[in-house]
């Protein structure tokens, strides 16, 4: 235990890439961060950075020293949890790493509902693309992720998954809003905004056009969610967004459309975690929580179609 404000003094380098910087968020000074440093790296008996001209980077040791201080940091978490749990106090902390989709709607209210059973459990939410959801839960930097598609599933253990369509997102005045059917040429034919290569919904409609010797060409291009829905209220173009973070609005502004499933299949909303790690209670519980939430989330959608 006397070693953790050190590897958080540690962690806290890393993350700035800087001794100076560091100290600065940690509240300390500069060559008190760096005695204790110092001290540590004699003891520990190798160095832990590269110390360059404009900075300093782990080495290999530093890595390796780094990766266990986060999986022992999850494991004494994990343990607290138990603890509180004995007493009947639920306490404890749960990150997630989430696709924008998730952040108007289907998040906030299962945060809430949580809360309102376990006061003590507190959260944090990191708005991250498919790749970097991965590399969160690899690096035990978020316990659990949500994402649309995400690209590796290497040592991502698969929790629950639902399908998920690609929808227009339209004004209702839009001449796409009065089809029966939308397909991916008419999408295509029109202004449109898109997200970049990185998100899953771009991924499925990049792929989609390819196969009919088309692309998608955006007029605007952006890594907002939030911007593509009030943007074609401006322009009368047409967005795209998966139904989980589509909500029409009261006044009736903008409709959601599915792309033929014949052009654009769905892809997959995947709830996951670190492949072979025990998560603390709290996340384990939220986990459960968020997969009983999709499955009702899945079955009214169903019936809804």
């Amino acid at each position: 235990m006397r070693y953790l404000q050190t590897f958080r003094l540690i962690e806290a380098v890393a993350r700035a890439g800087s001794m100076r910087k560091a100290a600065e968020d940690m509240n300390l000074t500069a060559s008190a961060l760096n005695r204790r440093i110092n001290g540590f790296e004699e003891e520990f008996g190798a160095e832990l950075f590269e110390r360059l001209p404009s900075g300093v980077r782990l080495n290999p040791a530093g890595e390796l020293l780094l990766h266990h201080y986060r999986a022992m940091a999850s494991d004494l978490e994990r343990v607290q949890g138990q603890v509180a749990d004995l007493s009947g106090e639920r306490r404890g902390h749960v990150s997630i790493a989430c696709s924008q989709a998730m952040l108007p709607y289907f998040l906030p209210e299962q945060i809430a509902i949580y809360r309102a059973a376990h006061p003590g459990v507190t959260f944090s939410v990191n708005v991250r693309d498919r790749a970097q959801a991965e590399q969160e839960l690899a690096s035990y930097s978020s316990d659990l992720a949500l994402v649309f598609e995400p690209i590796y599933l290497v040592d991502f253990e698969v929790i629950h998954a639902i399908p998920q369509t690609v929808d227009v997102v339209m004004r209702a005045d839009h001449p796409l809003a009065a089809r029966d059917e939308i397909r991916l040429r008419d999408c295509l034919d029109v202004p449109h905004v898109a997200p970049t290569h990185r998100f899953g919904v771009r991924h499925l409609l990049d792929f989609a056009a390819r196969r009919g010797s088309r692309q998608v060409s955006p007029v605007v291009e952006t890594e907002s969610f939030e911007l593509i829905r009030h943007y074609i209220l401006h322009e009368n173009a047409i967005g795209f967004q998966i139904p989980i973070g589509l909500q029409v609005p009261d006044d009736g502004s903008l409709v959601f459309r599915p792309i033929s499933e014949r052009d654009v299949p769905p892809g997959n909303l995947i709830l996951g975690q670190m492949r072979g790690r025990t998560l603390p209670v709290a996340s384990a519980r939220f986990a459960m929580q968020l997969a009983t939430a999709l499955k009702d989330y899945q079955i009214t959608r169903e019936g809804i179609f």
